[in-house]
């Protein structure tokens, strides 16, 4: 596989089989991932990957906290703050459908509340890798943090697998920070779930199109 098909082929799945992916493949992905390029070879990435036992007590501890009514605590400003105009309207198409594809209604406040659940069930993905960088540091930082999380989510195509970034995995870091050994001076700063597709399920039929290259891209010559 070549890398445009890589990046057409690359989609969020938000639907996994429970079977676990072998772990010389994780570690031959993450092997591969750390020569992603970042600003002045600062590295700043710090990744925690938690499988099996772990993952699922992890999961029941997120849940607990969320059920709980505990405020979300994120130790950066989310993507989805403060997003106006064109960008306001994305999320909002995205949204819809995300919905539609669920078969929920925008009133059904309640079925929206299940559905946004599964972000911290890591969609029933079986691993979950925690990514995160000094708080010291910011956006342009984060930068790097984003060209990492690509050469995963590549990675993952090339070897026939699925992930679904997720800056809801800040959001509550306490049960995180309990699990994962990340370094004090860190905050967390999203997650991937990832593992093998489950093929027709309901969820995975939503697919979010694309700006067009006018909308993104000047050619100045």
């Amino acid at each position: 596989m070549n890398v445009t098909d890589a990046i057409k082929n690359r989609r969020t799945i938000r639907g996994y089989k429970k079977d676990p992916v072998p772990d010389a493949l994780i570690k031959e992905i993450f092997e591969t991932a750390r020569f992603s390029a970042s600003n002045c070879n600062t590295q700043p990435w710090h990744v925690v990957v938690i499988s099996g036992e772990a993952r699922d007590k992890l999961e029941q501890a997120l849940l607990e906290d969320i059920q709980s009514g505990k405020k979300p605590a994120p130790a950066f400003k989310p993507g989805d703050a403060d997003l106006s105009s064109v960008y306001k309207e994305r999320q909002y198409a995205c949204a819809m459908d995300y919905y539609a594809a669920m078969d929920i209604k925008r009133e059904d406040r309640e079925a929206r509340n299940e559905l946004s659940l599964r972000n911290w069930k890591f969609f029933g993905a079986p691993h979950v890798a925690i990514l995160s960088m000094p708080k010291s540091m910011g956006e342009v930082n984060a930068v790097d943090i984003g060209i990492y999380l690509q050469s995963l989510m590549l990675l993952f195509v090339e070897h026939g697998l699925a992930s679904c970034p997720q800056g809801a995995l800040a959001f509550f870091p306490d049960p995180i920070l309990e699990v994962a050994d990340i370094p004090e001076e860190n905050g967390i700063i999203c997650g991937i779930s990832f593992g093998y597709e489950e093929e027709g399920a309901q969820i995975n039929t939503a697919r979010m199109p694309r700006a067009a290259l006018a909308d993104t891209v000047d050619f100045i010559s």
